[in-house]
């Protein structure tokens, strides 16, 4: 999949696991389509992994979209304990 779909994809996880995981994060809408992009690439590359979604990270699926999500939705859940320790 080329870096545009990625980017693509990354906006729409990362605006999917922000409504499935909302909360005190901070940090915007820039940082929130940059962790769903981090964590579309996180969710390709652990659903690369997986036998049955392994045609799902070559192109904008279903199954790319749900593994995509679920990254983005590690990467909010990490974002969120780092930035916690902060304050």
């Amino acid at each position: 999949m080329g870096i545009i779909s990625w980017i693509i994809l990354g906006l729409i996880a990362g605006a999917l696991a922000k409504l499935i995981l909302p909360g005190k994060q901070g940090g915007g809408i820039i940082v929130t389509i940059i962790l769903g992009i981090v964590g579309a690439f996180l969710g390709g590359w652990l659903g690369s992994f997986i036998p049955g979604l392994s045609n799902g990270i070559n192109h904008i699926s279903i199954g790319s979209i749900i593994t995509s999500v679920i990254g983005a939705i590690i990467v909010l859940l990490i974002y969120g304990a780092v930035v916690g320790r902060r304050r």
